[in-house]
C-alpha cells in the first residue's frame, strides 16, 4: 500500500497524456472477437486494461504486450473457449460487463466472472436479465445481481430492455450481439453517459457493423456479423487529462498537454468548455493535436454542470468547485453512484475533511468556494478519488496525505510522474 504526501505548489511545463482506458478495453475485446491478428498502438498499460488482456487470453486470444504496441491474435466467435478458471476482471467494471456478454457467445460450458471486492458490489442484474432475454443463461451466484456471475451461452438475439442509468450495461450488447445468430432489439430508458455509447458505436463503425440507433432510445443490431482484424492507434485519455488541467486552472500555473483530440468521442473533453466558462485561460491548437495549454491565475466563477455524460469527472469537478467564486452545482449524479464507490459521497466526505462546504441532495451536489486545509485523507480504493484529492492538496494550506496512492495505476499509471514532472510537490511513500 502507498500514500501521497502533497504540499501546495504551482505547475509549469509539458506532458503527454496516456492512452484511453475505455478505448483500450474495447480494442482488446473486439480484437479477441476478430479471427486473425490485430495491432493496437498506444494502448493504456493500466491495471484495468491488463485485466482485460488476461480475461481475453483465458477466452482463447493470444496477446503480446510491447511498449506502445499490443498484438492480439483473436479467435473469432466460433473459437471462443470456456475458461478453465474464473474470469478475474480485477477492478475493471467495463471488463466485467463486456466480458459477461462475450462469455454468453460460447457454445459449450459455463463461465464464471468475478473480481475484487468492489466489483462484487457493482450492480449487474439489468445485464444479467438482458442476456437471459436473448437466449443465454446468466445468474448471480449470491442472488444479489452482482458478481460472481455464471454465464452459459448462447445469446441468439431477440428483444430486451435496459434502464439507462449505466451505459456499461448497454455497451456489452452493442459489442457482442452482432455475433448472435439473429437480430437484437434493445430499448433503453433515459440513457445516461451517452459519450460512452458514442465511443462504442465508433468502434462498431470502424468494423462496418450494421446497427441502428433510434435517438438513444432503441437500438437494433443485425445478427450474423463478424469482426475483422485491424490496426489502430488509441487516442489519449480525456478522463486522465482532467486532473492536470484542473490542477493548472486552480493554481498559478501554465501547463501544455499533448495527445488529446477534441474530436474524440470521450465525454470528458467537455472539461475544456467548463474551464473556459468558469474563467480559465485554455488554448486549444489544431483540435488538441498540437497541444492544449491551460493557464491558471485567473478568478474562477462557479456554474451549473450537467454530469449525466461526465460521471467520472465528478471528483475533480468538486475540487474545481472549491476554488470557484460563489457556488458550483453538479447535477445528474446518478451514474457516479454505481462506480468503484459512490463517488459523489466519497469526494464530499474527503473534501469536507479539508474544510470544504459541500451539500448533496438527491442527484445534485452543491460546492461552495472554500479554503482547504491539508489533512489525512482516505482514497476509498478509488483511483479518481485519489487523483482528485491529490489535486486538492495543491491548493490546501499545509500538508495533505492520501492513502491508496497505488490505485492511480488503474487508469493513469504514470500520474505521479506526470504531475511531479510538471512541478507538483507530491511525494510517494510505500506504507509499512
Amino acid at each position: 500500500m502507498m500514500k501521497f504526501i502533497v504540499k501546495p505548489s504551482n505547475l509549469e511545463g509539458e506532458a503527454t497524456i496516456p492512452g484511453s482506458k475505455s478505448n483500450t478495453t474495447r480494442a482488446v475485446i473486439i480484437a479477441t472477437l476478430a479471427e486473425g491478428r490485430s495491432e493496437i498502438l498506444n494502448p493504456l498499460p493500466g491495471v484495468d486494461c491488463i485485466s482485460t488482456v488476461e480475461v481475453c487470453e483465458k477466452l482463447g486470444a493470444k496477446v503480446k504486450m510491447e511498449e506502445g504496441r499490443w498484438v492480439v491474435d483473436g479467435v473469432g466467435k466460433d473459437n471462443l473457449k470456456s475458461p478453465a478458471g474464473i474470469l478475474d476482471v480485477g477492478n475493471s467494471g467495463t471488463t466485467l460487463y463486456i466480458a459477461t456478454a462475450t462469455a454468453a457467445l460460447i457454445k459449450e460450458g459455463y463461465s464464471v466472472l468475478s473480481g475484487d471486492y468492489q466489483i462484487c458490489y457493482r450492480p449487474s442484474q439489468p445485464l444479467i436479465d438482458a442476456l437471459n432475454d436473448l437466449g443465454a443463461t446468466a445468474f448471480s451466484t449470491r442472488d444479489t445481481g452482482t458478481a460472481p456471475i455464471v454465464v452459459k451461452g448462447v445469446i441468439k438475439g431477440g428483444k430486451t430492455h435496459l434502464p439507462g442509468i449505466n451505459s456499461q450495461w448497454l455497451s456489452p450488447l452493442l459489442i457482442n450481439c452482432p455475433l448472435a445468430e439473429g437480430d437484437t432489439e434493445v430499448t433503453v430508458e433515459n440513457l445516461q453517459e451517452k459519450p460512452y455509447i458514442d465511443l462504442t458505436m465508433g468502434w462498431l463503425d470502424l468494423q462496418d457493423i450494421e446497427y441502428k440507433n433510434h435517438d438513444y432510445e432503441r437500438f437494433v443490431i443485425r445478427g450474423g456479423q463478424i469482426y475483422k482484424p485491424y490496426k489502430t492507434t488509441i487516442p489519449a485519455d480525456w478522463e486522465s487529462a482532467t486532473f492536470p488541467m484542473v490542477a493548472a486552472a486552480i493554481t498559478d500555473s501554465e501547463v501544455t498537454l499533448y495527445g488529446l483530440d477534441t474530436n474524440d468521442y470521450q465525454g470528458d473533453k467537455e472539461i475544456v468548455n467548463i474551464l473556459r466558462e468558469m474563467g480559465a485561460d485554455v488554448e486549444v491548437r489544431n483540435n488538441g493535436k498540437d497541444g492544449i495549454t491551460v493557464r491558471g491565475g485567473s478568478e474562477l466563477t462557479g456554474m451549473e454542470i450537467d454530469c449525466s455524460d461526465l460521471p467520472d469527472a465528478i471528483p475533480i469537478l468538486s475540487v474545481l468547485g472549491c476554488k470557484a467564486k460563489g457556488k458550483t452545482v453538479l447535477t445528474n449524479l446518478g451514474a457516479s453512484k454505481l462506480k468503484e464507490t459512490d463517488r459523489s459521497a466519497s469526494i464530499k466526505e474527503e473534501l469536507s475533511k479539508m474544510g470544504a462546504r459541500i451539500e448533496i441532495e438527491g442527484d445534485t451536489m452543491t460546492i461552495y468556494q472554500s479554503d482547504l486545509q491539508g489533512t489525512y485523507l482516505d482514497g476509498h480504493d478509488d483511483h479518481r478519488i485519489v487523483m482528485a484529492t491529490s489535486v486538492a492538496g495543491l491548493i490546501a494550506k499545509g500538508v495533505t496525505v492520501i492513502d491508496g496512492a497505488e490505485y492511480t495505476a488503474i487508469s493513469f499509471p504514470n500520474f505521479y510522474e506526470v504531475m511531479t514532472q510538471l512541478g507538483a510537490d507530491i511525494e510517494r511513500l510505500k506504507r509499512a
